[in-house]
């Protein structure tokens, strides 16, 4: 069964396991070491989710598994993001100008 990407980076835990591995391969059990609030089983769980939606690669060494990013994996959330990236200028044109008047009134308050 494979789970479906855009199911995999709705935990916000799964979305921090990768941008660990943005940073480079891990071991399990240094990616557990990250979330002191979880159970090793319970980061166990989301791994497999990342595993299954393709979005990490696992390579058994011995005892270890080691972990890391599969840009492939990527490309349904790239193919989706792209569609609305032409809208994101437009978008943060208008917060510059919002955020430009706003600073320029605050300065022209009396103090």
């Amino acid at each position: 069964m494979t789970t479906d990407v855009f199911f995999a980076i709705s935990d916000p835990t799964r979305r921090a396991v990768l941008d660990l591995l943005a940073g480079g391969a891990r071991k399990a059990g240094d990616i557990a070491a990250k979330f002191l609030d979880l159970t090793q089983p319970a980061v166990s769980r989301h791994l497999k989710v990342l595993r299954e939606s393709g979005l990490v690669n696992v390579e058994v060494n011995a005892q270890q598994r080691i972990y890391t990013l599969n840009p492939e994996g990527l490309a349904d959330l790239y193919e989706w993001v792209a569609k609305y990236q032409a809208l994101w200028p437009e978008t943060l044109d208008a917060l510059e100008r919002y955020l430009d008047a706003k600073a320029r009134a605050k300065r022209k308050r009396p103090r």
